[in-house]
């Protein structure tokens, strides 16, 4: 399992390398670049899924249909 991620902010494309918790879920970012507060979009349970090179841990273990605890 990885647990380091790359975010990609939609609004600038500043990236950062950022550790996914692996006990909860991860739903607001502040863009270091330009200080936009990326949430998840919708269908996704944090923002690791919706702009991180690499999905949350749940993801990871058990697929889409998991959520983060």
């Amino acid at each position: 399992m990885q647990l380091q991620s790359t975010l990609t902010c939609p609004v600038c494309q500043h990236q950062a390398v950022e550790t996914m918790p692996t006990d909860a879920c991860k739903i607001f970012y502040d863009c270091e670049s330009c200080g936009t507060r990326l949430k998840p979009l919708a269908g996704d349970c944090c923002v690791f899924c919706s702009y991180a090179s690499v999905p949350c841990p749940p993801i990871q273990e058990n697929g889409k249909a998991a959520c983060c605890s």
